[in-house]
């Protein structure tokens, strides 16, 4: 009996533990993005005379520094262009890695194996490697200061890592499913649009949330082939801010974070379930 209390006693410890620091991890996680948000609404005076911590006077000076950040510093041009290029990637990536995915895990064909590791060797090479030959193919064939240039490198960037989730799902569902399907006389089109697709909705949620996350916030090829500022995405608008106002003004720099982390935040908070779901379908076999 007392054993059973110990072990009873040790067990709620463990989860109090546990609980504390999940607490602070939480609290660190969160405390820089809530900060950030308050910064935003605070004057210049209240930056140069108050603390770092303290709160702002009014939200009247926060609705300036959005829209001193949103026009003056030239944020909602590269908010649109962030939209374009990252929405263009996201509908890119699903119609090239679903039909390339389904080819090598499903259809039986002599180089199949071999595709599907060079696609997968992709992962190993860093981005800024091929960023000369790139900008060298892409300067020849006119596609710098170009939002179709930077859809093209997004897609092929996230390529293997879709491939690869792609084709675990594929593997996991029975062949009969698909064979069943085409006795009933549906082709290899309606096949997958209405028996594969609709089974695949996690893993199709959790590409297109890590191409976002990747395409949106993109620095080094939005800043290595875009040099127009009105071509510039939000991450290289972010960085030019500055320079734009010539001193440091903080709460319209704030502002224009604020624009750039906000929607990567509320897009993972409503997608992450799907995301959780869709790194583990296809792991198991069952």
């Amino acid at each position: 009996m007392a054993q059973t209390k110990s072990k009873l006693y040790f067990g709620k410890v463990c989860k109090l533990l546990c609980l504390i620091v999940l607490a602070f991890l939480l609290i660190i996680s969160i405390y820089p993005v809530i900060w950030l948000l308050i910064s935003s609404f605070k004057t210049q005076t209240e930056f140069n005379l108050n603390s770092v911590f303290s709160l702002p006077g009014s939200m009247g000076a926060g609705i300036d520094n959005y829209k001193d950040a949103w026009t003056t510093g030239n944020m909602g041009t590269a908010f649109i262009n962030s939209v374009i290029c990252t929405a263009g990637s996201m509908a890119l990536i699903i119609v090239t890695a679903l039909p390339v995915s389904f080819a090598i895990s499903k259809m039986q064909w002599k180089w199949s194996s071999r595709v599907s590791n060079y696609i997968t060797f992709g992962l190993l090479i860093p981005a800024q490697v091929a960023l000369i030959p790139l900008f060298t193919i892409y300067n020849n064939i006119g596609l710098t200061n170009s939002r179709i240039g930077l859809i093209l490198l997004y897609t092929a960037q996230s390529m293997p890592l879709s491939v690869m989730l792609f084709t675990g799902f594929f593997t996991a569902i029975p062949n009969e499913m698909m064979e069943a399907a085409v006795i009933d006389g549906s082709n290899i089109y309606g096949m997958l649009i209405k028996v594969i697709f609709p089974l695949m909705k996690n893993s199709i949620m959790t590409v297109l949330t890590l191409q976002f996350m990747s395409s949106w916030n993109d620095l080094i090829y939005s800043q290595t082939f875009i040099s127009l500022a009105e071509k510039r995405t939000l991450q290289t608008a972010l960085i030019m801010f500055n320079g734009s106002h010539g001193e440091v003004n903080w709460g319209p720099l704030f502002a224009a974070m604020a624009i750039t982390i906000v929607p990567t935040l509320v897009i993972y908070m409503f997608l992450s379930k799907f995301m959780i779901r869709g790194m583990t379908s296809g792991a198991v076999k069952g």
